[in-house]
C-alpha cells in the first residue's frame, strides 16, 4: 500500500537491491568526513572542474572583498538622519583602518580582512568547514586594537587522541567533564549546545621531527565574562543535529574523479597519436649502426635500457627478438566534448552552478545565458549571506565591541541593552555585482523597476556594479561643481543629457498611463 508499492517497494525488480540505511548526522557524516575532507581537497588541486566549481563560487560570492557599509537603526537611537550619517562615516573609517592592512587584522600578518573573506569561504568549500580564532595582541602605533582573526582549516579541529573513543564510533568520545566530543567539537551532555572546539597543532599526516608530539587545546565557544565568541565556525549544515560540515564537492566526487580519469585518457591518446616513431630490429650493436636518432638524449625522460620512450620523430634500436606491438587509438572520439559537457550539466546541476557558468562558456541565446546568470546570482548571494553570517558579522560586532570600549567609537547604550547594541550594530555586506550580457538592456530595466517603485536607488546600485548610491551622488555633486567652476553654468547645462522633444514625452506618457 501506497509509498510500499511505490518508492519504498523490496518486490519491484528496480529497487530489490536498492537497499539505503541512513544513520544519524555523526554516523553519516563524522564518520566519513575524514575521507571526503581530503578527497575533496585533492579533487580541487586535480580535478579543473573541481577547480573551477570552488573558484567560481568564491569570485561570485566574495570577489576582491565584501565591503561593510555601517547601516544603523536610527529610529531606535533616537539620531537625526544627519547624525546617523556622521557616526556611520566615522565606523567605517576606524573600520578601514583596522580591517585594511594585514598586520592590524591578521593574526599571522598575510590577509587583509577581505583576502580572508575569500580564504575562510574557499577552505570552508573544500574541507567542508573552516574554522576563526579571535586572539587578542597589545596594541602598537600602527593598530589601535588587540582584535585578530587566525583563520584555521578543519583537520586542525579533530577529537584528542588522550580521550577514549566510544564503542561502535570513530571520532565520538567522551570528555573528563561528562561532555560529548564529535570530531572534536565539544558539546554539553544535557542540551546537546556546542560549547568548545579541541585544537590539535599538527596535521593528521604533517610530517614532523621525533621527539615531537601533537596537542590538543581546548578553547571555550564563547567568552565567560564577555559573551562574545571565542571561536567562528564557517559551516553549512544540511542536516539538523549536525556538528561539522561536508566538503562542497561530495555528491560529485566519483564524478569529478572520472571526468578526470576520462580526460587525462583522451589527451594521453591524443598525444600517442601526435607521435612518429621508427622502430628497427638488428642483429648487430645499435652503437655501430651509422644512423642517428631524432631529437638526441636532451629529450630524453628515463636512461633505463630496459624502458623505451615515444617521441616526435624518434627512431629507436631494439634488441634481437624484441618487437613493437600497438593496439588501435581511434581516438579521440568525436563525443568527447558533448559527454564532458553533459557530465558537467549534472555536475553544476548538483552545485547549483549552471553549466555555462560553470564552464565560462556562453554559446546560448541571450535568454538561455541571462537565466543562466540570474540563476547562479540567486545561489550566490544565498552563500554571500551564509558567509556574512557566520564569519564578517560576527568579526564586525567583535571589533566594535572593543572600538567602543576604547573610546574610539561613541555608542551610548552599547553595553547595556542588547536591543540597542543590536541597532548600532546593523551592517550591509556589499559584494560583486550580477553579471551582465547585454549592460544597456540590463541599465533599462533597471531604471523602468525604480521609476515604478519596485526597487530603490540604493538597491539598483548595488544590484548594478556593487556600489553605494549616496557615495554615488554626492561624488556627482562634486564633479558638478567641478565643473561649473571650469566651464560655466551654461557649459555644464550643455554637457548634461539631452532632454527629449515634447511630442515624444507626450507620447511616453500616454503609452504609460
Amino acid at each position: 500500500m501506497g509509498y510500499g508499492d511505490a518508492g519504498a517497494s523490496y518486490v519491484r525488480k528496480a529497487l530489490k537491491a536498492f537497499i539505503a540505511q541512513s544513520g544519524s548526522p555523526r554516523d553519516d557524516i563524522d564518520t566519513h568526513n575524514f575521507t571526503l575532507r581530503q578527497r575533496g581537497r585533492m579533487l580541487y588541486m586535480a580535478a579543473p572542474i573541481a577547480t573551477a566549481a570552488i573558484r567560481t563560487t568564491c569570485t561570485n560570492v566574495v570577489g576582491v572583498g565584501l565591503a561593510m557599509k555601517s547601516r544603523i537603526d536610527r529610529e531606535a537611537l533616537g539620531l537625526s538622519p544627519e547624525q546617523a550619517k556622521a557616526w556611520q562615516r566615522q565606523t567605517e573609517a576606524e573600520w578601514k583602518l583596522w580591517a585594511g592592512k594585514k598586520q592590524c587584522c591578521d593574526a599571522i600578518g598575510v590577509c587583509n580582512f577581505d583576502e580572508m573573506q575569500k580564504l575562510a569561504l574557499m577552505s570552508a568549500l573544500m574541507a567542508g568547514d573552516c574554522f576563526a580564532l579571535l586572539p587578542r595582541v597589545p596594541v602598537t602605533p600602527v593598530s589601535p586594537y588587540s582584535l585578530r582573526v587566525k583563520v584555521v582549516e578543519a583537520d586542525l579541529v579533530s577529537t584528542p587522541d588522550a580521550l577514549t573513543v566510544l564503542p561502535g564510533t570513530i571520532t565520538e568520545a567522551q570528555a573528563p567533564n561528562g561532555n560529548f566530543i564529535y570530531d572534536g567539537v565539544e558539546v554539553d551532555k544535557d542540551t546537546s549546545a556546542i560549547v568548545a572546539y579541541h585544537f590539535c597543532n599538527r596535521y593528521p599526516f604533517e610530517v614532523y621531527t621525533i621527539g615531537e608530539t601533537r596537542k590538543w587545546q581546548r578553547v571555550l565557544a564563547y567568552g565567560e565574562k564577555t559573551g562574545l565568541p571565542n571561536v567562528l565556525h564557517i559551516m553549512e549544515p544540511e542536516r539538523a543535529g549536525q556538528y561539522r560540515g561536508v566538503t562542497f564537492l561530495a555528491p560529485v566526487i566519483e564524478q569529478l574523479l572520472q571526468i578526470r580519469r576520462y580526460t587525462e585518457s583522451e589527451l594521453m591518446a591524443a598525444l600517442v597519436q601526435s607521435f612518429f616513431t621508427a622502430w628497427i630490429e638488428t642483429e648487430a650493436d645499435p652503437a655501430t649502426i651509422p644512423m642517428n636518432e631524432v631529437g638526441g638524449e636532451e629529450q630524453e625522460i628515463s636512461h633505463d635500457p630496459n624502458e623505451y620512450e615515444m617521441g616526435s620523430g624518434s627512431v629507436i634500436h631494439l634488441r634481437v627478438g624484441e618487437k613493437v606491438k600497438f593496439g588501435n587509438p581511434n581516438i579521440p572520439t568525436n563525443g568527447f566534448d558533448t559527454f564532458v559537457k553533459a557530465v558537467a550539466t549534472q555536475i553544476g546541476a548538483a552545485l547549483e552552478i549552471p553549466r555555462d557558468v560553470l564552464l565560462k562558456e556562453f554559446n546560448s541565446s541571450y535568454s538561455a545565458s541571462r537565466g543562466a546568470l540570474l540563476e547562479a546570482y540567486r545561489v550566490f548571494k544565498s552563500r554571500r549571506k551564509w558567509l556574512v553570517d557566520d564569519f564578517c558579522q560576527p568579526v564586525y560586532e567583535i571589533w566594535l565591541a572593543e572600538a567602543v570600549a576604547r573610546g574610539r567609537v561613541n555608542a551610548p547604550g552599547f553595553f547595556v541593552d542588547p536591543r540597542i547594541r543590536a541597532a548600532w550594530c546593523g551592517t550591509q555586506w556589499i559584494g560583486p555585482a550580477q553579471s551582465q550580457i547585454d549592460p544597456k538592456k540590463e541599465v533599462d530595466a533597471a531604471i523602468q523597476a525604480v521609476d515604478r517603485g519596485f526597487k530603490t536607488h540604493q538597491q539598483a546600485t548595488v544590484e548594478m556594479d556593487g556600489g553605494d548610491w549616496d557615495e554615488n551622488v554626492e561624488q556627482l555633486a562634486r564633479e558638478k561643481a567641478a565643473l561649473s567652476a571650469i566651464s560655466g553654468p551654461a557649459e555644464t547645462e550643455k554637457s548634461g543629457p539631452k532632454e527629449e522633444p515634447e511630442d515624444k514625452e507626450d507620447e511616453e506618457n500616454e503609452r504609460n498611463q
